[in-house]
């Protein structure tokens, strides 16, 4: 089955520069060219991937962002952002965006990444269509699901995106180890790009805020000052 991603753009040279790239890639693809034919499409249809441009006319990319988190909590989200607005990337990946992108992009740079996007979607459907044997991990206190793409904490389920779930399965799978921020976007959001380590971090902050008692001074995912993160397996359970 052929991949489907939405594009809301408004500039519709660079949306049809963009569909041009993708299409190349098998994917299909649908435009909207502003941010309430861009909602109405991403609530009322199914997309494996949704490239929102921050800037638009009408109801923003961040709007949009947040409506479909809200609706749509496993849906796979990138953002596209001008070059000095670094406060709209920061409040996207709050609001919940998996991944952004920088203007101007390489066009083999925007492939990869929508690659890896989608990549994890199909490993999200396997996930749940998987009838094996479930693979958990127990960590104190904390309780990751595989087949059923859940972690708890203390008894009580943590309300996480498909990213944020990536990220703490991946430090459990190997408690104590440190990760640098270029390893967790290499295994986690699966590219090795130069200047995205602020996705990194700030999906560690919004983990962090879901996972720990004073995310202010985190027991569970841990700083290794000017080396990258790790998890604290005693801390878990020391909320």
């Amino acid at each position: 089955m052929r991949n489907r991603v939405l594009i809301v753009e408004d500039d519709v040279d660079l949306a049809d520069l963009i569909r041009v790239s993708l299409v190349e890639l098998g994917i299909d693809i649908t435009l909207c060219s502003n941010g309430n034919d861009g909602i109405s499409t991403a609530l009322n249809e199914e997309h494996d991937l949704l490239v929102l441009d921050i800037t638009l006319p009408d109801v923003s990319g961040l709007d949009i962002c947040r409506e479909v988190r809200t609706r749509k909590p496993k849906q796979s989200i990138m953002m596209l952002t001008s070059k000095n607005s670094e406060t709209d990337r920061v409040l996207g990946l709050e609001l919940g965006a998996d991944d952004y992108m920088t203007k101007p992009f390489s066009i083999r740079e925007l492939q990869a990444r929508v690659r890896a996007q989608l990549r994890k979607v199909e490993a999200f459907r396997k996930f749940e269509s998987n009838e094996k044997k479930e693979c958990q991990i127990k960590l104190g206190d904390l309780y990751i699901s595989d087949k059923h793409h859940t972690v708890e904490l203390g008894g009580k389920p943590l309300d996480l995106t498909s990213t944020e779930f990536d990220l703490i399965h991946h430090f459990a799978k190997h408690p104590n180890q440190v990760f640098s921020r270029t390893q967790l976007l290499e295994s986690v959001w699966g590219y090795q790009h130069s200047g995205y380590e602020h996705t990194v971090n700030s999906h560690i902050n919004r983990l962090r805020t879901k996972i720990e008692k004073n995310a202010a001074s985190p027991k569970i995912i841990q700083t290794v000052w000017g080396v990258g993160y790790r998890l604290n397996p005693h801390g878990v359970g020391a909320q």
